[in-house]
């Protein structure tokens, strides 16, 4: 089992930065991916960014590429996405993840990030 817990969300403007936690625990997650993902209401979950956490590998979405950077600090077992140039089409829930590159096994509770124009 993996325990995943977001923090870090709040409300920006458009232009401004901020960076999201994932702080993970329980047996096995060292050998997984991690990732994010962010969904508006009457949206499906869009997938944000990924990371490899041993080899520390990263995958970005188009719509997030050059402005997202997602890391990850083996010693406090945590996960980050800073996000900056924030534009208000980046205004979700924001998820962290857990699971392999076929499936996502593991779900934080979800953290908000609102953008304003």
């Amino acid at each position: 089992q993996v325990h995943l817990v977001e923090s870090g969300g709040g409300l920006v403007q458009a232009g401004g930065s901020l960076r999201l936690s994932c702080a993970a625990s329980g047996r096995a997650f060292s050998s997984a991916i991690m990732g994010w993902f962010r969904q508006t209401p009457g949206k499906e979950r869009e997938f944000v960014a990924r990371i490899n956490w041993s080899v520390s590998s990263t995958y970005y979405a188009d719509s997030v590429k050059g402005r997202f950077t997602i890391s990850r600090d083996t010693a406090k077992n945590t996960v980050y996405l800073q996000m900056n140039s924030l534009k208000p089409e980046d205004t979700a829930v924001y998820y962290c993840a857990a699971g392999s590159y076929s499936s996502w096994y593991y779900w934080g509770q979800g953290t908000q990030v609102t953008v304003s124009s």
